[in-house]
């Protein structure tokens, strides 16, 4: 397979010229007025999803486009080639097939390709995984004597599993407490340790390879804390999830649970690293939150690229990145329990698609990933709103809103409904102000994603269809979504670094750095 990369397309050129004569005046309001059918045309229910994409700067002309544009950069081939197992992460030489992470039996997809033998036995790896996974965390929910679980991980194998831990507090267990440890900075372990008692403590260490920086240094560090309060016991009080597990056990840990090299960390919430979540809700809950994941997958998987909300999403993506020119996307869950969305989503798109060469290691002549940010709201409209309604640059918004509230707390929800309403209704259609001052320039676009309810599978089904909208967008720009180079200088360099601020050598570095390390070596 030797897709055409997006600028080598004739639908590139078509959505040039369609930009130049008519993209860039699109007035949304005009658009309504001119079809009173359009949120029927730009709206779609996927699987516990409903997007309504009526308020972007689209119309049938330019989204017709977009998907010719997809299968003319061979997306279709590029997707069935992921779900058969196909090495497509070029660079590492691996799949990238963490689909199979949330494919259930029975219904299990398994393609009829050559690789099927390959993929069913990595199936049947998964499922035995899974099981003894969720033993274990029905075990860790059943123990009155363990009260705080402690997650010491960073990046993939902390931001999903917080993320979703709080997204799903409605469904946890009563008397357990989860905490998330990630950064280096030993103020925030000791934070977490000052509040906690070994005896009734679970630490989890997640780290693949048993030897991340900020990681290992804070499972040791937990470690010392352990036995400083007298409490020895490190197999009943740690777990490991890695597969190096013959440097757990050197560490002390007896139990652990492993994961495959075609699960990239910030696809890595589904397996052993999604341990804090499954004790959390429990095993039922678990599956429950894989079974949402699986049918959007397969939403993305079989549906037609035109009713398709994965690929929609990533098309828009494309066509504001790379004709509107908007540098950066804002991200606004209405939901205080999705607090942890927007940097969960950073990592996802800016570490998967951040990437300035493509597929053969030839630089790219266009923008990729752009910058993810926001807040939930409301208190987003208090902060960064402003900005968004009058400020100079045009940052498209993506709302996320719950229909139903998990308290019962009176007029609560409903005002946060309305505020969420009211924010993409003003951003759409503004308010002139001759005096300048109170002038809401309006035209400004934004993504409505609602979900019925935040249940474990809704919130698979959100993330999910992310993953795969990344991967959409990754496709057509003609990169590798799935390796992550840009990671690892600064922490070769750091290994350096660290040395000198004991010795205080200088020698060969940079004028700034050696400056600063002066002033900050002890």
């Amino acid at each position: 397979m030797n897709p055409l990369r997006c600028d080598q397309t004739p639908a590139w050129a078509e959505l040039q010229a369609e930009f130049s004569a008519s993209g860039r005046h699109f007035d949304l309001r005009q658009a309504f007025a001119n079809d009173p059918d359009r949120f029927g045309s730009f709206s779609q229910q996927a699987p516990h999803v409903f997007a309504d994409l009526s308020k972007n700067l689209i119309d049938a002309g330019s989204q017709a486009l977009l998907v010719a544009l997809a299968r003319q950069c061979g997306l279709e081939a590029q997707r069935d080639a992921m779900f058969a197992g196909e090495r497509i992460n070029r660079t590492e030489n691996r799949a990238a097939m963490h689909f199979l992470l949330r494919n259930p039996p029975p219904a299990q997809y398994i393609p009829a390709q050559a690789a099927i033998n390959k993929m069913a036995d990595a199936q049947a790896d998964v499922e035995a995984t899974l099981q003894a996974m969720l033993a274990y965390a029905e075990q860790i929910r059943a123990d009155a004597a363990i009260t705080d679980i402690v997650n010491i991980g960073i990046g993939g194998s902390d931001l999903g599993p917080q993320m979703a831990v709080l997204a799903l507090a409605e469904f946890a267990a009563a008397g357990q407490r989860v905490h998330f440890v990630s950064n280096i900075d030993g103020d925030e372990l000791a934070g977490v340790l000052k509040h906690l008692k070994p005896a009734n403590t679970l630490f989890l260490v997640a780290s693949k390879t048993f030897t991340t920086t900020e990681t290992m240094t804070n499972a040791r560090s937990a470690k010392a804390w352990f036995d400083a309060q007298g409490v020895h016991d490190i197999a009943r009080h740690f777990a490991a999830l890695t597969t190096n597990v013959a440097a757990a056990n050197a560490f002390g840990i007896t139990t652990t649970f492993g994961f495959w090299d075609w699960v990239g960390g910030r696809y890595s919430l589904w397996s052993a690293i999604g341990l804090p979540l499954a004790i959390a809700i429990g095993a039922a809950g678990f599956r429950e939150f894989l079974a949402g994941a699986h049918a959007m997958d397969e939403h993305f998987r079989t549906a037609p690229l035109e009713g398709n909300l994965p690929v929609r999403l990533g098309l828009l993506d494309v066509w504001y990145r790379n004709f509107h020119g908007f540098s950066s996307r804002s991200i606004a869950p209405y939901s205080s329990a999705l607090r942890r969305w927007p940097a969960y989503l950073q990592q996802l798109e800016m570490e998967s698609n951040g990437k300035r060469v493509d597929q053969h290691g030839q630089p790219l002549p266009y923008d990729t990933a752009p910058v993810l940010w926001g807040e939930p709201g409301t208190n987003g409209q208090h902060a960064y709103f402003q900005m968004l309604h009058q400020g100079t640059s045009v940052v498209p918004v993506e709302f996320v809103a719950v229909k139903k509230a998990a308290h019962a707390l009176p007029g609560h929800h409903n005002k946060l409904l309305a505020n969420v309403l009211a924010q993409a209704q003003a951003l759409m259609n503004g308010q002139p102000d001759a005096g300048g001052h109170r002038d809401f320039p309006g035209n400004r676009p934004s993504t409505f994603l609602l979900l019925d309810q935040l249940s474990p599978a809704s919130l698979g089904a959100l993330i999910a269809q992310q993953e795969h909208r990344v991967f959409v967008s990754g496709a057509i720009w003609g990169i590798n979504c799935f390796d992550q180079w840009g990671v690892e200088l600064g922490k070769v360099l750091a290994k350096d670094i660290e040395a000198r601020l004991a010795t205080r050598d200088v020698q060969g570095l940079d004028g700034s750095t050696a400056g600063l390390l002066c002033k900050l070596a002890p």
